[in-house]
């Protein structure tokens, strides 16, 4: 089964959205992905319906309160499929009660997924993401850091039953411990068979009459965790790494998610990264590119020395083997390249003018804009 998205990802928003960002998002993106103007697009139809899932939520204070604490787990610990996903629109709607899963799985014995699946089934935890700043440096040969984030974790009062300690859970008389049931319905179609939560143990198949006191009977918690992350040698800036089962805990038993790390490279004062290569601006005098000079050039390991011929130009680009950004999957280094920016002095004193005006003078060319002869 493909993991639920984020609710405020979904719609294009950020977390703590406004109730009419939220409501003006939903409108816009329901009107582009509405299956009567997709007919035929399963994708569409997807995703609208994932639209009005995440609206179904967004949109009830109640919801959203337990949303923004214990993401898809606090609205629905099992992650069951939630109302009518064409309601409101036309089309399929029709204030029908039963959803597409459930006409599709009375149809075709089962096999419309969503609330005909068993809900009481190992679920593995949502994924959580992160950020992390590095220094150039640390991007090109690798650091550890440690990433504070807030996940969902099997609270320690209870072990994750949400039973008091000392007591257990009972199962759920109404639905056997499946946690939903089936009604059948009369319809000018036929007799439609619909499933839904059940309505004794809100969908859970057990009912806990001594709620954990530290979780409230969720069996879940919210924590701020420190987790320390390897960031490989050669990782751009955008890169992100997953982290194994450091993400949110999973529900009936099911395996913790991943965390996912997004690197943010700082900006460097002097280099630039351009794949594996390291580019960087040269500053030289005008005298040391006319006469050449041995210049130190800075690199990621430190200065080293080169000569630059005489007469070298602006713009110049000169190559230094092995300099560059470590390969991120395999050995070996790209290069730095270095390009020669000549720098014309600002302020000369009157010995350097007369200078500077004679060498003018001995070239033929004059400061006022007419080239002269050279004296021979």
């Amino acid at each position: 089964m493909a993991e639920k998205r984020d609710y405020y990802e979904a719609l294009g928003l950020s977390k703590g959205a406004s109730d009419d960002e939220i409501k003006k998002a939903y409108r816009q993106l329901a009107k582009k992905f509405h299956p009567d103007v997709n007919p035929g697009n399963k994708r569409a139809e997807d995703r609208f319906k994932e639209l009005n899932e995440a609206y179904e939520v967004l949109s009830d204070q109640d919801k959203k309160s337990r949303y923004d604490q214990f993401g898809h787990a606090g609205v629905d610990p099992n992650f069951g499929a939630g109302g009518d996903p064409f309601g409101g629109f036309g089309g399929f709607g029709g204030g029908m009660d039963f959803d597409l899963g459930d006409i599709l799985g009375s149809i075709f014995g089962g096999g419309g997924g969503g609330r005909s699946q068993n809900r009481n089934a190992p679920r593995k935890g949502e994924r959580v993401r992160a950020e992390v700043t590095i220094t150039f440096e640390e991007a090109a040969f690798g650091c550890e850091k440690e990433v504070n984030v807030m996940r969902i974790e099997a609270c320690d009062g209870c072990q994750g039953t949400g039973c008091k300690d000392g007591t257990t859970a009972e199962k759920c008389d109404n639905c056997n411990g499946r946690g939903t049931v089936t009604t059948q319905q009369r319809t000018p179609f036929g007799v439609m068979q619909s499933t839904a939560d059940c309505p004794k143990c809100s969908g859970r198949g057990k009912i806990i009459h001594q709620p954990c006191e530290k979780c409230r009977g969720l069996g879940l918690v919210r924590r701020s965790r420190g987790i320390k992350v390897s960031i490989p040698a050669g990782i751009d800036n955008g890169q992100t790494i997953s982290v194994r089962a450091q993400g949110n805990a999973g529900t009936n038993g099911g395996e913790t998610g991943d965390l996912f790390v997004t690197v943010v490279v700082m900006h460097h004062e002097f280099f630039e990264r351009e794949g594996n290569s390291v580019l960087f601006s040269m500053p030289v005098s005008f005298v040391q590119a006319a006469l050449g000079a041995e210049v130190e050039v800075p690199t990621l390991d430190g200065k080293v020395k080169y000569s630059i011929p005489e007469g070298t130009q602006t713009g110049t680009v000169f190559r230094l083997r092995g300099k560059g950004i470590p390969n991120l999957r395999g050995s070996g280094r790209g290069d730095q390249y270095v390009t020669v920016n000549i720098v014309v002095p600002t302020k000369l004193d009157k010995e350097q003018k007369e200078l500077l005006q004679k060498f003018a003078d001995i070239s033929g060319e004059d400061t006022n804009g007419k080239k002269k002869r050279k004296k021979k």
